[in-house]
């Protein structure tokens, strides 16, 4: 897993040069203590979950783990910055496929991607999960979204998805089935039929059903 850059949602941001409990300006050993916990409790979160301990954080950055809880003081804080780094990073990701000749399939292989990913790095499906949440994910939560609904835009204009569909549908979408190939190993078979919940329907088929809200009359 490519290391996290150094951040914090609460107190500290992508490439921090001092500490979030001080204020004062970090060592360049501090700094450098600070990047290989991060990228350790990337590593251990992807592999494990973010269930795991801050003492597994640090066996695996080779540091004590006062070293640890100098620069995140609670476990909480050291999650923020792992998860805020994972969603700004894959936010990069659909920026970078703007551009794509295809924007339909810039952003179903977006999509496919991420799905893939989360699958193998569970912290990236525990990220996506919290996106959801008000207040999680700092500033990269909303950079995420943005990202994403500028994809879904352009697959819209190119009449590769639905019209009906907005960005806050597309992230959630995104977060149940990260977390569900990360669970249950949800794969191809399961993606191709959301995406054919995605797609418009082909002429001559009328529009798709609408969904009643959780909890609302269905309509027969």
């Amino acid at each position: 897993m490519t290391p996290a850059a150094p951040g914090a949602a609460s107190g500290a941001v992508p490439g921090a040069t001092s500490s979030s409990a001080t204020g004062r300006p970090l060592r360049a050993d501090a700094l450098r203590n600070r990047a290989k916990v991060l990228a350790a409790a990337e590593a251990v979160f992807a592999a494990r979950g973010t269930s795991a301990s801050t003492e597994e954080v640090a066996r695996e950055a080779g540091v004590g783990i006062g070293t640890v809880f100098r620069h995140f003081p609670t476990k909480e804080s050291l999650l923020e910055a792992v998860l805020a780094a994972l969603l700004e990073r894959l936010a990069d990701d659909a920026r970078g496929l703007l551009a794509a000749d295809d924007p339909g399939a810039a952003f179903f292989g977006f999509f496919t991607r991420v799905v893939g990913q989360a699958a193998a790095e569970r912290a990236v499906a525990e990220a996506l999960a919290e996106a959801g949440l008000d207040g999680a994910g700092g500033r990269a939560r909303p950079a995420l979204r943005s990202a994403v609904g500028a994809l879904l835009a352009r697959a819209q204009e190119a009449g590769a998805v639905r019209a009906d569909v907005g960005p806050a549908q597309v992230m959630a979408l995104l977060a149940g089935l990260s977390y569900a190939a990360a669970r249950v190993g949800a794969g191809e078979d399961v993606l191709a039929i959301a995406f054919d919940g995605l797609r418009p329907p082909a002429r001559g088929e009328g529009a798709a059903p609408r969904v009643p809200a959780p909890g609302g009359p269905v309509r027969r």
